[in-house]
């Protein structure tokens, strides 16, 4: 018998199709304008697209009809009532979703930059910012004046800018801003203001020019060192055994600082490519400076000088990298040891449970007597009940003048006098330990004077203890 063909389905009335256009013209609207916010090469189009959708299928249900539109859009409602308010929450999600920070702000009157106001911020903004969803003053939100004049362009103008705006905090962040208008039902000036986290970009552009510069200006010296001794040993020392060996250890030395000075170089640059990103692991800071300790033993024996820990607390978990932590703690041992005489004691001093201002404290309460000066070098935000672990090392070596305490985290300065012989270093550890405690959310205190030796101190947030909410 012939096949028969199933009967076709029975066509929707056109205005429950038109309706459905709409919705789905609706969805495809908020599709695109989150993919704007998080695309800004392609936003415009975007935009473009969108607006020409939703126009598309007002002028679809204008042409069917008032009568059919709204019969369908009652029909919807009374077979789904719970609709609409899926529909806002499914919005309100979305925009709380957006990765980057998205502020929505009222231009109130152009000549009153007080009525500037944040009337919606999404979740990545108020964290940034720390500002509620509604109602921030929006100059006390976003303090930039570029940042400022572009949303009031937007605002008043109509324009859309792209603006360079740095984060606030003690982490240094570099955004782009990303301002234009928005339409508003009630005709009041609208406009949307979009933060795009730009620090990785910098980061490594920064660290490719700085590697390079540094790298040619340190490296220079030992390669002419190395270059001199190798023509000498070609020419007239090379039969002479006594010169040929004196020779070779002193390239044997230069070759070595160099390998120290590219290991350091590339430690810099990785941190410093990372810094912005807090770590996620434990580490106990008493445990960690007992096997730095341990490491230096050698030295220390070498150079004669007595190390000893002197451990307040047994525990003292913190928040870090536990490789970055021992070199902050390496660093400044070794630091210590290097300028200590032979017969000189190096103090280790763990602290736990501190607050802020009991990390930062002068040593011994400033009771030394000795007229040293104490400086902060790092400095993390102030979060109120944040406690903090502290490591200290002290030496009794030759110390260093005021001037140039603020100078002695940066690349290869050494303090004038004790820049050649076995002293000499390649300058970056404490640059390396600036930039861990940064990364960390930490501080980094120096106190030192002429002749009375220095105390360094650095601390990091302590760690919540393991089971409880905080540490999950």
């Amino acid at each position: 018998m012939p096949y028969e063909f199933p009967p076709s389905p029975v066509a929707p009335p056109v205005g429950s199709r038109l309706w459905t256009a709409g919705a789905s013209a609706g969805v495809a609207v908020v599709v695109l304008l989150g993919l704007a916010v998080l695309h800004r090469e392609i936003a415009g189009p975007l935009l473009a697209g969108a607006a020409l959708v939703a126009l598309t299928a007002w002028a679809l249900n204008r042409r069917s009809g008032p009568a059919p539109a709204r019969g369908a859009v009652k029909a919807a409602r009374a077979a789904d009532p719970a609709r609409p308010a899926a529909d806002r929450a499914l919005l309100d999600d979305l925009f709380e979703a957006l990765t980057d920070p998205v502020l929505v702000v009222s231009g109130g009157e152009a000549d009153d930059m007080a009525s500037r106001r944040v009337i919606l911020a999404n979740a990545a903004a108020r964290e940034l910012l720390r500002i509620p969803r509604e109602g921030a003053l929006l100059v006390s939100a976003v303090r930039d004046p570029a940042v400022l004049e572009a949303v009031d362009e937007a605002l008043f103008g109509g324009v859309e800018r792209s603006t360079d705006y740095a984060g606030v905090g003690a982490q240094t962040r570099h955004w782009r801003a990303l301002t234009r208008p928005l339409p508003s039902a009630d005709g009041r000036p609208l406009a949307l203001t979009m933060l795009r986290d730009e620090t990785d970009v910098r980061r490594m552009e920064m660290m490719r020019v700085d590697f390079l510069a540094n790298a040619s200006h340190e490296l220079r010296t030992p390669l002419a060192s190395l270059s001199g001794f190798i023509e000498t040993l070609k020419g007239h020392a090379r039969d002479d055994p006594r010169a040929r060996d004196k020779f070779l250890d002193i390239m044997a030395a230069q070759a070595e600082r160099m390998g120290r000075l590219v290991a350091d170089l590339l430690s810099l640059s990785r941190i410093e490519l990372n810094e912005h990103v807090p770590p996620a692991g434990r580490v106990d800071l008493a445990r960690a400076a007992s096997d730095v300790i341990d490491a230096v033993s050698v030295l220390s024996a070498e150079r004669q000088v007595r190390v000893v820990l002197q451990d307040r607390t047994g525990s003292a978990p913190v928040h870090g990298d536990r490789d970055e932590i021992v070199q902050v703690i390496q660093n400044l041992v070794d630091n210590a040891i290097k300028y200590s005489a032979a017969g000189d004691t190096v103090e280790v001093v763990i602290q736990s449970a501190v607050t802020l201002d009991q990390a930062s404290a002068p040593w011994s309460g400033g009771n030394r007597g000795d007229g040293a000066t104490r400086l902060p070098l790092v400095t993390p935000d102030r979060e109120p009940g944040l406690l903090y672990a502290a490591v200290t090392v002290r030496d009794r070596g030759p110390g260093m003048a005021r001037e140039h305490l603020p100078r002695l985290t940066e690349r290869f300065y050494r303090v004038e006098g004790q820049k050649s012989g076995e002293r000499s270093g390649t300058g970056l550890g404490l640059a390396i330990v600036k930039h861990i405690v940064n990364r960390h959310r930490g501080g980094l205190t120096v106190e030192s004077a002429p002749g009375q030796g220095a105390v360094f101190t650095a601390y990091f947030p302590v760690a919540a203890p393991k089971g409880s909410p905080e540490s999950l």
